[in-house]
C-alpha cells in the first residue's frame, strides 16, 4: 500500500506545472523581436532590458531613453517599424547549442522616407534563459 501511495505522490509532483517563470521558455526569436519591440514599437528601454545580459544592460541604461539607444547602440533612428526573423543559425538541435546569431529585418520609416534595414544580434542561453549579449556591426542596409 505504501508503494502504491508512493508511486502516486511521485506521479502528482512529477506531472506538477513547472515552478519556473515565462521568461526561461522564450525561444531566441521571442527574445529579439521581444528586444527590438520594446526599442521601437514601445519605446520603453526598461522594457528591454529583461531581453539582455548584465553587460549590455548597463551599456542601454546608460542612454535612457529609446531614441538614444536607437541612434547610438543599434545605429539605426526609425519610426512606425515592423518587424520579423529574417534568418536565424539554429535548427532541430537548438537544445544543445548555447549561442545563436539572429538577424531582424526592419520595416519602417527612417527620416519620413521608407526605410528597410537589418540588424544582426547575438544570444546566449544562460541556464534556460535565451539573453542578447551582442549587436553585431551592421554590413549595410537594404533600402
Amino acid at each position: 500500500m505504501r508503494i502504491i501511495a508512493l508511486l502516486c505522490l511521485t506521479f502528482l509532483f512529477g506531472c506538477s506545472p513547472d515552478s519556473s517563470n515565462s521568461e526561461s521558455k522564450r525561444t531566441p526569436e521571442d527574445v529579439s523581436l521581444g528586444f527590438f519591440n520594446a526599442i521601437y514599437v514601445d519605446r520603453d528601454v526598461n522594457k528591454a532590458l529583461q531581453f539582455v545580459d548584465d553587460p549590455m544592460k548597463k551599456v542601454l541604461a546608460h542612454y535612457h531613453i529609446a531614441a538614444s539607444v536607437q541612434r547610438h547602440v543599434l545605429n539605426l533612428s526609425m519610426t512606425e517599424v515592423q518587424m520579423e526573423i529574417e534568418e536565424i543559425d539554429i535548427d532541430f538541435f537548438r537544445k544543445f547549442t548555447d549561442d545563436v546569431t539572429v538577424i531582424v529585418k526592419m520595416q519602417g520609416l527612417k527620416g519620413g522616407e521608407p526605410w528597410i534595414d537589418d540588424r544582426t544580434i547575438r544570444l546566449h542561453k544562460k541556464g534556460t534563459k535565451w539573453e542578447i549579449i551582442e549587436i553585431l556591426p551592421e554590413k549595410g542596409n537594404l533600402h
